[in-house]
């Protein structure tokens, strides 16, 4: 008979439906805790982010395609939308602007095809100084060129153009948080859908073993393109909003100083995760937006924070996040809360340290001429003052110290731990 004479049972993932409807509620909600003109604008800076760091991270964590170009798609899918904007404002291009979007996204698309063909020829440290190459190309191009890329002054329009539909004008800096709140859903969704189609797999087969998947059949250069494109796209899609959202476009799009946030926040977050990416986002904004504000040494202590974690978790935020709830699942995550606790103090008192040390290096450096005396974080110092200099570095030595002797002792737990779990799996496993 071809007509099944039983039933198959297949219950819902309840988890992951619950998980996409608090990533929807939270983006519903953000801007109504966060009400500032600044959290929302900073809100809106996470959802283009997380776009770019998700479409990165196609290449770098699903197809182990380190670039150093990234931003070239999403920088070109940005003035492709600028300038689609400005003929929707001169009445030459009858689009609204919340598709403008999709307009930089089909330029990233466009251009990937046209890159990707070149360097997705070839595969491991050739790929990565190709697209460093294509980069640099592209930028020096957007010093040249002013009457498309505007020069240094950039391209600038307006996104509040034509009549309000039902009341929404993107004027105000809600509606842009909106509708970019509902790209960032659509575009998460569909990446994510993206890991669980056959190129998606493929791809991953592609990053682990590339010989087989030839020998099965399969073009590993094919693949890689193929992704490369739908890479493209999506960054493409996330410079189409950073248009609405800022109305100008300018060389740092493109720039490598864009490619290489792209990357360190995303390996930051967690590149062999899919939501590690997001983390990574999140993280990108507040570093460029409050880090910025707090000290002029951020990017220091950026490079810092990124030696920290690959030195002792290299697989970033989202590996830390997934092995405790491991732990947690088999029900010894309070074993380890004494030594988190030791970690999280000795860290922070080492990281004082080493803070009040830089300040006062960088303020002679940079500000001596407003005088010795600096306050950082409420701290009262002295750039001349030995005692602040021996007391900054008796800090900092004593956090290390700490530190060490804390992460030797969290080592140590940590094996009793995996052994416990071990124990308990194989006990589960008799049963």
């Amino acid at each position: 008979m071809s007509r099944k004479d039983y039933y198959e049972f297949k219950p819902y993932n309840v988890g992951r439906w619950i998980i996409w409807g608090l990533f929807a509620l939270l983006l519903f909600f953000a801007p109504r805790a966060f009400s500032s003109s600044l959290s929302v604008t900073m809100l809106s800076q996470m959802g283009i982010a997380i776009i770019a760091c998700l479409s990165y991270n196609m290449l770098l964590g699903q197809g182990g395609m380190l670039s150093f170009g990234h931003a070239v798609y999403s920088g070109l899918g940005s003035y492709m939308a600028i300038h689609a904007l400005n003929m929707v404002s001169k009445g030459s291009l009858p689009i609204p602007v919340s598709l403008l979007p999709i307009v930089g996204g089909l330029a990233g698309m466009g251009f990937a095809i046209l890159f990707g063909y070149v360097t997705t020829r070839k595969a491991g440290t050739p790929f990565a100084m190709i697209t460093l190459g294509m980069a640099e190309l592209v930028f020096a191009m957007s010093l040249m060129f002013s009457e498309f890329f505007g020069g240094e002054a950039g391209v600038s329009g307006n996104r509040v153009v034509g009549q309000p539909f039902f009341g929404i004008s993107f004027g105000p800096g809600t509606q842009v948080y909106y509708l970019i709140a509902v790209y960032t859903f659509v575009c998460v969704a569909l990446m994510f859908a993206f890991t669980r189609t056959p190129l998606g797999r493929i791809l991953n087969a592609v990053r682990d073993n590339p010989e087989r998947v030839e020998f099965i059949g399969y073009s590993t250069q094919r693949v890689r393109y193929l992704a490369f494109i739908i890479s493209g796209f999506f960054a493409g899609i996330a410079g189409g909003l950073g248009v609405i959202l800022f109305e100008i476009v300018t060389a740092e799009v493109v720039s490598g100083i864009r490619s290489g946030a792209y990357l360190l926040f995303t390996f930051l977050g967690g590149a062999t995760f899919f939501f590690g990416p997001i983390i990574g986002g999140v993280l990108m904004v507040l570093a460029s937006v409050l880090l910025s504000e707090i000290t002029k040494a951020w990017l220091l202590y950026l490079g810092l924070i990124f030696v920290f974690m690959v030195m002792y978790a290299p697989g970033g935020i989202a590996s830390l996040i997934m092995m405790n709830l491991r732990v947690a699942s088999f029900g010894f995550l309070r074993k380890l809360w004494v030594s988190y606790l030791g970690l999280a103090i000795s860290a922070l008192v080492l990281l004082l340290g080493a803070a009040v040390l830089i300040e006062m290096v960088y303020h002679l450096q940079l500000n001596l001429s407003m005088g010795p005396e600096l306050s950082f974080i409420g701290i009262p110092l002295n750039a001349h003052s030995p005692d602040h200099w021996f007391g900054g570095a008796f800090v900092m030595l004593t956090g290390l110290g700490l530190f060490e002797l804390c992460r030797r002792h969290y080592v140590h737990e940590w094996g009793l731990v995996q052994e416990d779990i071990e124990k308990e799996i194989k006990r589960r496993e008799a049963l």
